[in-house]
């Protein structure tokens, strides 16, 4: 009886913390996150596209993920140094509302180079087909066809992100540096994938658009 008390205390926990965190997106205020977000302006641009490749585009990007990400950070459950001082003293509403300033920027249009057509064509493969003999599933699955992500599901928007980026972002998973997302999906796919098989999907998702 403990157990399943404890079980359904877990349960009610977790539907009443979902309740809450969508009543915090309903009320978020994109005109109030422009100005708590003039800080990121340094890393990821004005208006949310960043200049350097290691910093990620965050314009046009789900803003249920960015919000989860932004708080995940300030929690210790995601690690990046340069943020977690800036975050620190956000609230809930504080990173739905950034949130909310940076997913209602145009999204950047990223454009690949044409020279290495293998690339390209492996990248193409393993978004919408995935690789059944490593077990890598399909990204279009959960980032969609055309790679805006799924915000009911906290899916991130990988169109016309910075290879670097995603490729960084692909490694951690891989090693385990970075284990939030959804039941550790992403750490599970990314560490069947090679150098090479990373290098691809990043080069191909920058010119999804």
């Amino acid at each position: 009886m403990r157990k399943l008390l404890a079980s359904l205390a877990i349960t009610m926990g977790a539907v009443g913390t979902a309740h809450a965190q969508a009543d915090l997106q309903a009320d978020a205020d994109a005109a109030a996150g422009r100005e708590l977000a003039q800080t990121c302006a340094a890393c990821h641009g004005q208006q949310g596209i960043s200049a350097v490749g290691t910093f990620p585009n965050l314009a046009g990007q789900q803003m249920s993920y960015l919000a989860k990400q932004i708080m995940d950070i300030r929690d210790g459950n995601r690690v990046v140094p340069q943020m977690a001082g800036l975050v620190a003293d956000y609230s809930d509403q504080d990173a739905w509302d950034v949130a909310a300033h940076f997913a209602g920027q145009e999204a950047n249009l990223g454009q690949t180079s044409d020279e290495d057509a293998e690339l390209l064509a492996r990248g193409e493969e393993l978004y919408r087909a995935g690789d059944m003999s490593k077990g890598i599933p399909a990204c279009s699955a959960c980032h969609t066809p055309t790679g805006v992500g799924i915000g009911s599901a906290v899916y991130p928007a990988l169109s016309g992100q910075h290879a670097e980026y995603t490729i960084s972002t692909l490694q951690a998973f891989a090693s385990g540096d970075r284990t939030n997302s959804p039941n550790n999906l992403m750490g599970d796919i990314a560490s069947k994938m090679s150098d090479r098989d990373m290098e691809a999907v990043a080069n191909y998702v920058l010119g999804l658009n």
